[in-house]
């Protein structure tokens, strides 16, 4: 399990949402990754990481965001993910770009 010093809760949290994603049929990697990526933004919300980045502490928490996007299946990254990396990647016309076409721009990852 990658992770380092994880409270009690956090490593109840981590079973708990990977027994779930592996319910829904995801492989085990995949239900880890899942699991991880979500304590660790919990943890980076409630000022418990060392580390974190600054959408992690802004975007709405992992459970609402699951809540949210529920009916519609995993709904892949963000806007705000995906225009945080066209930044970094350079990409020119991305404030006047959409999800689909930022999606599209960065190569449909």
């Amino acid at each position: 399990m990658p992770r380092g010093q994880w409270s009690k809760k956090r490593e109840r949290q981590y079973e708990h949402i990977k027994e779930s994603a592996k319910e829904r049929g995801e492989s085990e990697d995949t239900a880890e990754e899942i699991a991880a990526r979500t304590v660790n933004k919990e943890r980076a919300r409630h000022g418990e990481a060392k580390e974190s980045s600054k959408l992690s502490k802004q975007d709405i928490s992992s459970g609402r965001r699951g809540g949210l996007r529920s009916h519609r299946g995993a709904g892949g990254r963000t806007f705000d993910q995906l225009y945080e990396e066209a930044k970094d990647r350079n990409i020119r016309g991305r404030s006047k770009m959409n999800k689909r076409q930022l999606e599209k721009a960065l190569g449909g990852r």
